[in-house]
């Protein structure tokens, strides 16, 4: 791990499109500001964490666990009266 310094209003960079300002110090806690391309998604770890938890729970679906919701719904192009 890279260990670097750096005080309120300093950058850092990473890569060529990614840059992580510090914008303020309180305390024990740090603000920091990331500039990253939209195609760059950007999280914090927990959040990361419960989405790749949420993608794996989707893709270990049976798919006969879905069936009964695929009755309920209407086919595309046709609606339901009602």
């Amino acid at each position: 791990m890279l260990v670097l310094s750096r005080q309120r209003d300093e950058s850092i960079m990473i890569g060529d499109n990614v840059v992580v300002t510090v914008v303020d110090i309180r305390g024990d806690k740090v603000r920091l500001g990331i500039q990253a391309p939209n195609e760059i998604p950007v999280h914090r770890r927990e959040v990361y964490e419960a989405i790749k938890r949420e993608n794996r729970q989707a893709a270990d679906t049976d798919p006969a666990d879905l069936e009964p919701l695929g009755r309920s719904v209407a086919p595309l192009g046709r609606r339901r009266p009602g």
